[in-house]
């Protein structure tokens, strides 16, 4: 197991409590889950239930993959995603609470999980390294994210040709830990990913959104924010 530096995670900020980095992209205009508070069932139920397995079926993780768990947590997808990337894979887990990156690199260490690296990110900034995944997942999570543009802009870097960003979240409001998949889709068009597979599976207590970036990044300033009258919309694909 590898612990990565995160940089410094503190921001200076205004009364509004954005931080500085995210200021020059738009806000965004909609509630933000608190984090920490999104009850998920035991890993034992969201197995009997097939909920990685099925996750990783549709995402097609196959071994020697490099992967990126965003929001790791306490692991659940971590360690199994590690098992199904295998030795010649890595798997890159990033939470930005520091208390569960703790327990998480200790969970790490007790299950020897050498193709695992741990890594603390930023509100506004997954910092995952430039052209290294071929899959990112942001599972039950992206209802938590509080600065969207910012965030999924420096995430595409990230991504080599060909790679997924795989979301799973709960079809409902942003302050009810979910999110609307009309609003998903807008979110991650504005910033140029175009989505490519989105289905309804009662194993995830959700859906599975699939994305893959497309054209140039658009510039910050660029960007429009959904929400606000006269923003574009995007549906999914028939």
């Amino acid at each position: 197991m590898l612990l990565l530096a995160g940089g410094c995670n503190l921001f200076k900020q205004e009364d509004d409590g954005r931080p500085d980095t995210a200021r020059e992209f738009p806000r965004a205009y909609r509630p933000v889950s608190n984090l920490g508070g999104n009850s998920v069932s035991s890993e034992q139920a969201r197995d009997d239930r097939r909920e990685a397995q099925t996750v990783m079926d549709l995402a097609n993780i196959r071994p020697g993959m490099t992967v990126a768990d965003i929001g790791a947590g306490e692991g659940y997808y971590t360690v199994r995603l590690a098992s199904k990337v295998g030795a010649r894979g890595r798997v890159l887990a990033q939470d930005i609470d520091e208390s569960a990156i703790k327990r998480l690199g200790i969970r790490v260490e007790r299950e020897r999980l050498d193709n695992v690296s741990i890594k603390l990110g930023a509100e506004d900034d997954p910092r995952l390294p430039e052209k290294s995944f071929d899959r990112v997942f942001l599972i039950h999570m992206y209802h938590e994210v509080s600065e969207p543009y910012a965030f999924l802009w420096r995430l595409r870097p990230a991504l080599r040709p060909g790679a997924q960003v795989i979301v799973v979240d709960r079809d409902r409001p942003a302050d009810q830990h979910g999110i609307e998949p009309k609003l998903l889709f807008c979110e991650f068009d504005h910033v140029g990913f175009r989505l490519v597979e989105f289905v309804r599976k009662p194993e995830l207590a959700g859906y599975y959104a699939q994305f893959e970036a497309v054209g140039d990044r658009p510039e910050p300033q660029d960007i429009e924010p959904c929400g606000q009258p006269g923003a574009k919309e995007t549906k999914k694909p028939s």
